[in-house]
């Protein structure tokens, strides 16, 4: 006997109701002419995921009561269809406010018109982007179901994405009488994350003796991205589907159901490599922070150098060419192979460039100050006037043609302040400020090896790789005139970071102690650039933004 089953991996956007709840009713109405009679969709699938303070909002809350019973009743014909969907679920929201210990991150089973029960998640993560904790209560007890058609029917026990992740929610789920688990899920992305999953649902697999199916977001939201890779395990822990990542899919299983046992069969996606993943949740970000804002296209500064480039490409992917547009604003002590390289990847990638020389603005610059500078040396009081002028001219084009300004820093700049506020950090969207600099290199050769969007060979020319990174705002100006070469810098900054590793057990790891104390130093008196940074994409598992939140007035060493 045997169950079609669809997970409705989808890109939804918070606070949408209306237009998540169209997705969801097409979804399901699709996965039923293709004979599904159980739809799975994503963690909070009715307001998106995460919708943050909104969950603190009587009226939100209502007015996702009310997209829930909308979606059951627009799928009322579709006879022995069960639809999973996930919403937040408060206590009677229309008369007084919902207070935090009656808010739940809940899921309702549809049925025919009905919501037929209702699960309420019971492990809320508040570590790293989670924030659970804030908005919701844990859950009581289990969930489980029946789903069927034709004359087959499945116990299904519901889960919601950390439940998994703990033995006891599907244990107890097991024990009350489901043959099949379903975790629905809006886990945030970061590199590896995919098969941190997989793994960590075999693990669960083999400790219930149940198959599991994993039901997944997928879509870029502010800093965040959702890769999908929703997947499939059979109760013997092998793979037995996967949906592709970084798209909306509809993964269709079989579930076959035998009296000793239930087999499910799907189409597998192929692994992915990490830089495969990596340029992806780039390239999605990117899209869906513009396009969901609404914003009609991009701009940047292009200098000739490597991060810019990385930022061009990866722009260009995302939003086509059309909607791209590159700016070169040479400075006295810009280098002739910056504007030619520059010139060479906006012809490769046939977006607009402009160049807008800075000298007459910084001349003026230097000439209003010069009484209050008398006697005084250039240092980086003239280098960050050159930054600032750009910043200004390039939200001058922002503001005159609402494109928004694509920022360029990367992370090992943002931790070390090597950035300008109000100059290079000035702009609506920071592209590339979860990349250390050594991962900027690695991803800009990927690309140039790769064409997954058919924009043609090789975007970034070779000397701009290839070249000393370089600020230009003084004469033979290198970053590690000022920096430490970048190998031990990132290295640095990974440990201290991004793994709370101590100075000392750094210096014990082998690292110069000079070179540790001045990254980590550096990283502590520049939080107050950070805390002004544009919104970001975050590939990491410790970004710069909600992963991270340090005190500027500190005076804490290790």
């Amino acid at each position: 006997m045997t169950l079609k089953l669809c997970v409705a991996q989808l890109n939804l956007v918070v606070g949408d109701l209306a237009g998540n709840s169209q997705k969801i009713i097409r979804a399901a109405q699709e996965a039923y002419q293709a004979g599904a009679r159980l739809v799975l969709t994503p963690e909070l699938s009715i307001c998106g995921y995460a919708a943050e303070d909104l969950f603190l909002r009587a009226a939100f809350i209502s007015a996702c009561d009310d997209a829930v019973k909308a979606v059951a009743e627009a799928l009322a014909p579709l006879k022995d269809l069960a639809v999973v969907v996930g919403h937040p679920m408060g206590g009677d929201s229309r008369t007084r406010s919902v207070a935090v210990q009656q808010r739940f991150n809940a899921a309702s089973v549809l049925r025919e018109g009905q919501v037929v029960v209702t699960y309420a998640k019971r492990e809320l993560p508040n570590y790293q982007v989670f924030d659970e904790r804030r908005y919701f209560m844990p859950g009581q007890g289990v969930c489980v179901f029946e789903a069927g058609g034709f004359g087959t029917t499945v116990k299904v026990g519901l889960l919601i994405c950390e439940d998994a992740w703990f033995e006891a929610p599907a244990r107890q789920t097991r024990d009350a009488g489901a043959e099949l688990l379903v975790v629905i899920n809006a886990s945030p992305f970061h590199v590896g994350k995919g098969n941190e999953r997989e793994i960590m649902m075999r693990e669960r697999v083999l400790d219930c003796g149940l198959p599991l199916v994993y039901a997944h977001l997928v879509g870029g939201q502010d800093e965040v991205v959702f890769e999908g890779h929703s997947f499939i395990l059979n109760a013997d822990g092998v793979l037995a589907g996967r949906a592709p990542s970084f798209i909306e899919n509809s993964l269709l299983a079989h579930i076959n159901k035998e009296p000793e046992a239930i087999e499910i069969g799907a189409n597998i996606a192929p692994d992915r490599t990490p830089d495969e993943d990596l340029w992806d949740a780039l390239v999605l970000g990117v899209r869906d922070y513009i396009t969901k804002n609404g914003f009609p296209s991009v701009l940047l500064g292009l200098s000739g150098g490597i991060d810019s480039a990385l930022v061009l490409a990866i722009a260009v992917d995302a939003l086509g060419k059309d909607r791209v547009r590159a700016v070169m604003m040479p400075s006295p002590y810009t280098a002739d192979i910056s504007w030619i390289d520059a010139r060479e990847m906006a012809s490769r990638l046939g977006v607009r460039y402009d160049e807008l020389s800075i000298v007459p603005e910084f001349e003026a610059f230097k000439a209003t100050l010069s009484g209050e500078f008398n006697g005084l040396a250039e240092d980086t009081t003239e280098e960050n006037i050159q930054a600032r002028i750009r910043g200004t001219l390039l939200m001058a084009l922002s503001n005159k043609f609402g494109s928004i300004v694509l920022t360029t820093g990367n992370k090992s700049e943002m931790a070390t302040g090597y950035c300008t506020l109000y100059g290079d950090m000035a702009g609506g969207f920071a592209v590339i400020k979860d990349l250390a600099k050594t991962t900027v290199f690695r991803l800009a050769r990927w690309r140039n090896a790769h064409d997954p969007y058919g924009t043609g060979a090789e975007p970034i020319p070779e000397r701009i790789i290839t070249r000393p990174p370089s600020a230009e705002l003084r004469p033979d100006q290198t970053d590690q005139d000022s920096l430490p070469p970048y190998e031990v810098l990132d290295a640095i900054l990974e440990r201290y970071m991004e793994n709370d590793q101590s100075i000392e057990q750094i210096i014990a790891a082998g690292f110069a102690a000079a070179d540790v104390e001045r990254v980590t130093r550096l990283i502590k008196i520049n939080e107050y650039k950070r805390r002004q940074s544009p919104v970001g994409i975050r590939v990491t598992h410790r970004s710069f933004g909600k992963d991270w939140r340090y005190p500027i007035t500190n005076r804490f060493r290790a």
